[in-house]
């Protein structure tokens, strides 16, 4: 696509006169030339409309683009704060290594102490220190804290994509071109 300055103009502009196209002279150069009011009229009235409609398809196709960058923005902003959260958890006092795929309760002490511990609030019963309980969660795999309510939807949504993987032969994904060439 050429986009030289030379289509910058808003003016109605008019092909310029050849008397000879192609070396051949015309019979009558002057009835090429005739154009009415009327004419330049319509020709600017019609290229007006043609800006129209282009400027209204750039703004139509921006505004996908628009929406797309709204959901980008709020899907980052939601990566953030998960791990935001989760250096967080891995930030809190614990006196053990913790393994994926676990559960470990979190607790705060009366000197405003987070901790992990290994013992739920049912095990503890009434015999546990002065505590209160903020919640438990799951160390994942990939070092990442599911909340202990959330992790059957977890573990469903991990069985899916499982499925969805094992249904990848090994074959199949050797054929695979990766070569994008852009």
């Amino acid at each position: 696509m050429d986009n030289s300055d030379n289509l910058s103009t808003k003016a109605v502009a008019l092909v310029e006169r050849n008397v000879q196209p192609q070396g051949i002279p015309l019979n009558d150069p002057e009835a090429v030339a005739k154009f009415s009011k009327q004419d330049l009229v319509a020709l600017a009235a019609e290229i007006q409309k043609a800006d129209s409609f282009v400027k209204s398809n750039a703004c139509s196709k921006l505004q996908v683009i628009v929406e797309q960058i709204r959901y980008l923005k709020k899907q980052a902003e939601s990566i953030l704060m998960e791990a935001d959260w989760n250096t967080k958890l891995h930030h809190v006092a614990c006196n053990f290594v913790k393994h994926p795929g676990h559960v470990y309760h979190l607790y705060q002490r009366e000197t405003g102490q987070l901790y992990f511990s290994m013992i739920s609030p049912e095990e503890w019963g009434n015999s546990g220190p002065n505590q209160t309980y903020k919640g438990s969660y799951r160390l994942e795999h990939d070092h990442s804290w599911t909340p202990l309510g959330n992790t059957d939807q977890k573990n469903k949504d991990m069985a899916m994509l499982d499925k969805f993987w094992s249904n990848i032969s090994t074959t199949s994904s050797k054929s695979i071109d990766l070569n994008v060439n852009v």
